[in-house]
């Protein structure tokens, strides 16, 4: 199986994963997470960033080409407030995929509105933990299936 270098971007407040309402976002934090990406895909390199800061976070997707397959990301609150991270997503080459780890249409209104989703390839919501695993392997299969298409 090929290898492929992706970017997992985790927005603000993910870095309390596990602890913060874990009735919301579940009791698995983003550590176990990616251990279990990894050992699921060990020929894949996976970075990881997390940051309570937005323009971190539009550096790091300015920063990820070329080499990058694919990026997961998870805005956090600013999926509903950031034109600017949207702007970001909509400026590089590299496929983006949006993931939730709650499902934000059943939540309160003003989460209703995703600015970031109108330039992802695709996105997963409200499977808690298990979206990373889902998101990540689409991706992966998106990417390949490409690479054997050209």
């Amino acid at each position: 199986m090929n290898s492929v270098h992706a970017l997992i971007l985790n927005g603000p407040n993910l870095n309390l994963l596990g602890l913060r309402e874990p009735e919301i976002y579940g009791h698995t934090g983003m550590d176990a997470i990616l251990e279990a990406l990894r050992q699921e895909f060990p020929q894949d390199r996976i970075d990881y960033v997390q940051s309570n800061h937005e323009g971190v976070l539009i550096d790091t997707l300015q920063a990820c080409e070329p080499g990058i397959a694919f990026v997961l990301l998870n805005p956090g609150g600013l999926t509903h407030t950031s034109v600017a991270l949207a702007d970001a997503v909509a400026a590089i080459n590299v496929p983006v995929y949006e993931v939730h780890l709650s499902h934000p249409p059943s939540r309160e209104a003003y989460r209703h509105h995703s600015y970031i989703a109108a330039h992802c390839r695709g996105s997963i919501s409200g499977m808690g933990a298990l979206g990373y695993r889902l998101a990540y392997e689409g991706a992966r299969h998106a990417f390949t299936q490409a690479k054997k298409e050209i």
